[in-house]
């Protein structure tokens, strides 16, 4: 939903109700992840995409069906091994699409649920999407975590289900993944005929990027077009200024571990954080790689140098006290071996390390990788 949400929210602030297509579940090689959506409006508009071409028209025709009878459906695209329904993906890939009419009545919680997304705050929104009651289906909650006040409101049909399902959602909120949750009629965790599908909204993931070069000017453009938020983190402030780094979201000046430490303390820093240390400075990269590898959270710690750089920075990370465990953390030297030579080439192989290490890839070419092209990651 985050992708067509200025959309979203300005037909329903003008009263219109619209008809949205969100991907709840995949299978095989879907082209898209669980969550993305796609509007039909109130004109015949239509908005992102729920599979890149494959089955928009069959979406489109199905929502403006949605939006006229009100009741909202669950339909699969694809072909099973059981099943050939009647659009297929070119791709292989089954997705499973929730179509439901969204408007100020059908959805009054939007508002509030946009705020929180465009500050940065965690919200979730927990939907039916199959009941054996089917006044049930449609029905939702929306998550907040604890200490934020009002930590759900809506109603899924019992005050049981709420509690469950709102317990459930709080913990894939702190992960920050979507997902789907499979429930008995009334909430009962180990049942089935329940189908809950959780769209967890949670800040953006983190790349702190050490070092004031050029490589972590490229760094940072990369980082911020997967959607990362940036900082470049130096401790020299002729060099960590925001005009040689335009990309990132901020540029501190400051002493990298020290930095590095105090984020961790104030708990931002998390498995969605990714460490880029580009120092290529005993003196900056050392403190900071004592702190940064016993970190009991981080999503992804790498060091650039060559492997004679490699190997003494360990020998002086043991000396310092770090076991074998910690430092197997650490991806050095840095990227996937793309043969890169420039600073922008360089931030891609960076960046493919750090998808490859998020989805389970291999780095290998997939013309000569079997199995599916898509992972479903953690």
């Amino acid at each position: 939903m985050r992708e067509v949400l200025p959309d979203l929210l300005r037909w329903w602030r003008e009263g219109a109700t619209v008809g949205m297509a969100t991907v709840v579940a995949t299978f095989r090689s879907a082209p898209y992840p669980p969550g993305v959506s796609m509007l039909v409006g109130p004109t015949g508009e239509a908005v992102g995409s729920v599979s890149g071409g494959c089955v928009e028209a069959a979406v489109y025709d199905l929502s403006q069906s949605v939006v006229a009878s009100g009741r909202p459906v669950l339909e699969r695209y694809g072909v099973s091994d059981d099943d050939a329904v009647a659009v297929g993906l070119t791709c292989g890939g089954i997705l499973d699409v929730f179509v439901e009419a969204v408007g100020p009545q059908s959805f009054p919680e939007l508002g509030a649920v946009a705020e929180d997304i465009e500050a940065g705050r965690p919200v979730a929104v927990a939907t039916v999407v199959e009941h054996p009651d089917p006044e049930r289906v449609g029905r939702r909650i929306v998550v907040r975590p604890h200490g934020t006040g009002e930590t759900h409101e809506g109603g899924l049909g019992s005050e049981r289900s709420d509690h469950a399902i709102a317990d459930d959602v709080r913990g894939l909120l702190e992960s920050g993944h979507s997902a789907m949750l499979v429930y008995g009629p009334d909430g009962e965790r180990r049942g089935e005929g329940m189908r809950v599908f959780a769209a967890v909204f949670a800040p953006p993931p983190r790349l702190i990027v050490f070092g004031a070069i050029d490589f972590a000017s490229a760094m940072a453009a990369m980082g911020r077009f997967l959607g990362y938020r940036v900082t470049v983190c130096d401790a020299r402030p002729v060099f960590a200024t925001e005009s040689r780094f335009p990309a990132a979201h901020e540029v501190v000046v400051g002493w990298p571990h020290r930095y590095l430490a105090a984020e961790a303390e104030a708990g931002r820093v998390d498995e969605r954080t990714m460490l880029a240390v580009l120092t290529h400075d005993p003196k900056f990269d050392g403190p900071l790689l004592e702190v940064a590898l016993r970190l009991p959270k981080v999503g992804y710690i790498g060091a650039m140098g060559s492997r004679r750089t490699h190997e003494g920075r360990l020998e002086r990370l043991r000396e310092a006290g770090l076991t074998e465990a910690e430092l197997s953390r650490l991806s050095s030297p840095i990227g996937l071996d793309l043969g890169a030579r420039t600073a922008e080439e360089t931030a891609v192989s960076i960046a493919a390390e750090i998808i490859s290490l998020r989805w389970g890839g291999t780095g290998d070419r997939l013309s000569g990788v079997e199995g599916p092209i898509h992972r479903s990651g953690d």
